[in-house]
């Protein structure tokens, strides 16, 4: 009998939580971001998003022009965090 949380088919890790205040839902988006006054252009600063906060935590970064990447948790992992 296969189990539903396959390879290929990962369960979301409870332990990572979306960044948004008061928000407990596991987390299924990395947004990378850095402020330019603070950081060297390839450091990557990083919230994590739940599904319902995705789009609100990326615009917040956005405006301020911090934004630079917004991938799934899962890819992000694949790819291995880069500038930390």
């Amino acid at each position: 009998m296969n189990s539903p949380n396959t390879a290929s088919n990962p369960a979301p890790n409870p332990a990572v939580i979306c960044s948004a205040k008061g928000c407990r839902e596991a987390a299924v988006w990395v947004l990378a971001w850095n402020n330019p006054k603070l950081h060297t252009p390839e450091r990557r600063k990083t919230w994590l998003a739940c599904e319902e906060h995705r789009e609100h935590l990326s615009q917040f970064l956005a405006v301020r022009g911090f934004l630079k990447d917004v991938v799934t948790l899962q890819e992000w992992e694949r790819q291995g965090p880069a500038g930390g």
